[in-house]
């Protein structure tokens, strides 16, 4: 136990220290040390981030434009061909040059430790993966894998290569890996790379006439054949996007100007599609207390946007259905009964003899209910034009209506039109915690001395409304008359303020029944990028029926106005909000930039930093402040970066290496366990999180199970393709074969396989089978655990089975 020596440690005697002592110490520091090749990969794939967003300007035709050619400017490098070649590689980096380090170390002879973690990593992102990932996914939720042949290609040539891996090791030449063998294994990486390209562009399916980026984007082969993606195009996109939310969050006096910019900056960020590049650097700035991705937001303020979102969507919903109220939600999403009244005026002819007025009760509705009606003398006088009326109105649980009748004092002397009130209270004595007035609390009661339908016209011939009021609403009367049940039409007329582009207009009919004398017609006001809007509508009444009329005021003109104010502060949040994105790019633009970000919790948002991240923080201050010194993406386009992290990469997993080769020594583990267990969790734990982040905010499953089979390919042509090439040459030139003993790798590498071959058939199972949603990911709860369960099962039978084999407890092959 004391002779356990690696390629670089120790550096000084341990053999008297307690065994003890000195695995608990190797232990800690190969955990430390995995978090600090967390740190540098999120660094490396920053670069790779860099390079693979190059642009280029390409010539396409366009009738719309004069000289009938536009500039477009467009990405480089195909996103499927980034995934698998450069983000591949960077995910893998730490698998591929622990095998590199080890054999190369080890004087071209196979070790145990690399091999074993190729195999240990592809089985724990397949199935454990996997398995989070399918019941991560919210309640009644699911997710698809969207871009199929791809996803086909990835997970047949995953198989493929430990398939190739087991014939290597044990058919066409046991126990030896020949040049042409290891060749073949390398070669195998560009193949899988020109295969998927070839099938992501169409080329081997008819069907599939769109690549994963347009199928993404919405643009087709017919339109521009060769474009991945348009950066003009987004970044309009994004402007568009923060001047709707800062003016949706700028109606909101609650929020301040910098709460409202960093909230619109953490939706935008949240609700754009992302790479699984975005998603595994997210995560491992998560868990190191770093400059996280998308901005942290406190749970008050998020609850303030989401009553911001339910009131305007709530708002739009009216406005289509053309009620008559423009409803606010205050039911707290129902967990607070609301009582008002169904109007808020009514008329009465003064020989019906009583008038009945609807109480209703919104939000909560399983609980009593108890409210106080009271009369209030307008120009008719209680007693002598009606009986006052003061009483309790009491809900049941589940009742949602109830009725009060006033009566009407009918006498034989002739006198105008007269109207009095009666308001809803909470009654002191019965108060409900829970229990609010709603919006239309006070009724106007219309005492009529005649039985005519009535006169509708406009409350007056023009409305201002600025644009900070989101809404534009006009108010129609009944007059001289409320009989019966009349409808009415509604149009609105473009002047200078246009329909669906300044507002949301058209027609439509307004019913009044019998006794209602108001209504009100709402028109959304939109969202416009000019800096002055000064612009009008007409809307007009026509064609009741039922024998009503239309008054004097039949036509009125809506001004929308400019809010200077509002606009200023729309402006400055916008300004925030783009600030805010500017500083969660992945890339960074200089050394005082990246030491900022290394040396303050957070990134520098240290309001928003939780204990978690000052704790992670402080263990990983060293590493931040190391990687700080490597050069910024912004030098040489992000291949100086590239290099410098890919060789400190190289030099920690140098150090893992022999940290984990001793520990297992230490405490008596082989070094095959040691690597599916310990080392494989170390590698495979960032993009644990990263994938469960990606399913649960995606539209689509690619990014979070769906690059797991290409990245487990690599691991197999680079990871292990990359050394045997170099050893196979290297004793080639000897004259001698590389021996490679198949041992416990061997039979890992057919359980991997069979357990691999069973979560691709539960997956296949999950998105034919409507019982699982027809998807990989999510559906019914019951359905979605038993399937993650299975698929987790399969990981810890691999890895026992796979330890008993290396310990010789069961016979392997």
């Amino acid at each position: 136990m004391s002779d356990c020596p690696g390629l670089v440690l120790p550096i000084f005697n341990e053999s008297t220290w307690h065994v003890g002592l000195r695995a608990t110490l190797y232990l800690i520091t190969m955990i430390w040390c995995f978090l600090g090749i967390a740190i540098v990969a999120d660094t490396f794939m920053c670069a790779i981030e860099k390079i693979t967003s190059k642009t280029k300007v390409v010539k396409i035709a366009d009738s719309d434009v004069k000289e009938g050619i536009r500039d477009v400017e467009v990405k480089v490098w195909n996103d499927t061909v980034a995934n698998l070649s450069l983000l591949a590689f960077g995910t893998s980096a730490p698998e591929i040059l622990l095998n590199v380090i080890e054999i190369c170390g080890n004087s071209f002879k196979p070790g145990k430790l690399g091999p074993g973690t190729i195999v240990g990593s592809a089985a724990f992102n397949l199935l454990v993966i996997s398995a989070i990932c399918i019941v991560s996914i919210p309640k009644d939720e699911i997710r698809r894998i969207n871009v199929i042949p791809v996803y086909v290609v990835t997970t047949v040539f995953n198989l493929f290569a430990y398939v190739w891996l087991a014939l290597v090791l044990m058919v066409i030449t046991p126990n030896v890996v020949d040049l042409w063998e290891s060749i073949v294994t390398f070669l195998l990486f560009p193949a899988l790379i020109i295969v998927s390209y070839a099938v992501d562009k169409g080329c081997c399916c008819a069907k599939n006439n769109k690549t994963s980026s347009e199928v993404e984007i919405g643009i087709g082969p017919k339109a521009v054949e060769d474009i991945d993606h348009c950066p003009d195009a987004s970044a309009e996109e994004e402007r568009a996007e923060i001047i709707h939310l800062a003016k949706e969050l700028g109606r909101n006096r609650e929020i301040s100007e910098e709460k409202a910019a960093k909230l619109a900056a953490a939706k935008i960020a949240q609700g754009e599609h992302h790479s699984s590049m975005w998603y595994k650097v997210n995560a491992r700035r998560g868990f190191s207390g770093g400059h996280k991705l998308i901005p942290k937001i406190n749970s008050t303020l998020k609850e303030l946007y989401e009553n911001v979102k339910m009131r305007q969507s709530q708002m739009l919903s009216d406005i289509a259905s053309t009620a008559s109220i423009n409803f606010i939600d205050l039911s707290d999403g129902g967990t607070t009964a609301v009582v008002e009244f169904t109007a808020s005026s009514c008329a009465v002819l003064e020989n019906e003899g009583k008038v009945r007025i609807g109480v209703r009760r919104m939000g909560k509705m399983d609980i009593p209910v108890t409210v106080l009606v009271e009369t209030i003398d307008g120009t008719a006088d209680a007693g002598s034009d009606y009986k006052p009326l003061k009483e309790y109105v009491e809900f049941a649980p589940n009742e949602s209506l109830r009725e009060v009748y006033v009566e009407i004092v009918d006498d034989d002397i002739w006198e105008p039109d007269e109207f009095f009130f009666i308001k809803l209270y909470l009654p002191e004595e019965k108060k409900q915690s829970d229990v609010v007035i709603g919006k239309v609390s006070i009724n106007q009661i219309t005492i009529i001395n005649d039985d005519e339908p009535g006169k509708f016209e406009f409350s007056k011939p023009s409305y201002i409304v600025r644009e900070s009021n989101s809404t534009a609403q006009v108010i129609i009367k009944r007059i001289n008359g409320a009989d019966g049940s009349v409808s009415i039409k509604w149009k609105t007329t473009d002047m200078s303020a246009k329909h669906n582009v300044d507002f949301i207009g058209g027609q439509g009919d307004l019913t009044f029944n019998h006794g209602e004398t108001s209504k009100t017609l709402s028109f959304a006001i939109m969202d416009s990028m000019l800096p002055e809007r000064d612009h009008s509508f007409q809307v007009e009444i026509f064609g009741p029926d039922g024998g009503a009329q239309v008054g004097k005021i039949g036509k009125t003109i809506v001004t929308l106005v400019t809010d200077a104010e509002f606009d200023g502060l729309v402006s400055r949040i916008a300004n925030q909000t783009k600030q805010n994105l500017d500083g969660i790019r992945l890339d960074t633009s200089s050394w005082k930039q990246q030491f900022h970000e290394a040396m303050n919790v957070n990134g520098g948002d240290i309001d928003e930093a939780s204990a978690f991240d000052y704790i992670m923080h402080f263990l990983s201050f060293f590493w931040k402040a190391f990687f700080a010194c490597i050069p910024p993406t912004s030098i040489g386009g992000g291949w100086v970066t590239f290099v410098v992290s890919l060789l400190v990469i190289g030099l920690l997993t140098a150090v893992v290496n022999d940290l984990a080769t001793i520990f297992g020594c230490l405490i008596g583990l082989k070094d095959t366990v040691t690597a599916i267990t310990f080392v494989a969790l170390g590698t495979s734990m960032p993009d644990t999180f990263a994938s469960k982040l990606a399913a649960i905010n995606e539209k689509y499953a690619d990014c979070s199970i769906g690059n797991v089979n290409g990245s487990n390919a690599v691991n197999v042509f680079l990871g292990l393709g990359l050394p045997w090439l170099l050893a196979a040459c290297y004793w080639e030139a000897k004259d001698m074969q590389f021996d490679y003993p198949a041992g416990s790798l061997g039979f890992s590498v057919v359980i991997y396989l069979t357990c691999a071959c069973v979560a691709i058939f539960v997956l296949l199972v999950r998105r034919k089978m409507s019982m699982f949603g027809n998807a990989e990911l999510g559906g019914p709860v019951k359905a979605k655990w038993a399937t993650g369960f299975i698929v987790f099962i399969l990981w810890l039978l691999y890895i026992v089975i796979s330890s008993l084999e290396a310990y010789d407890l069961i016979e392997g092959f």
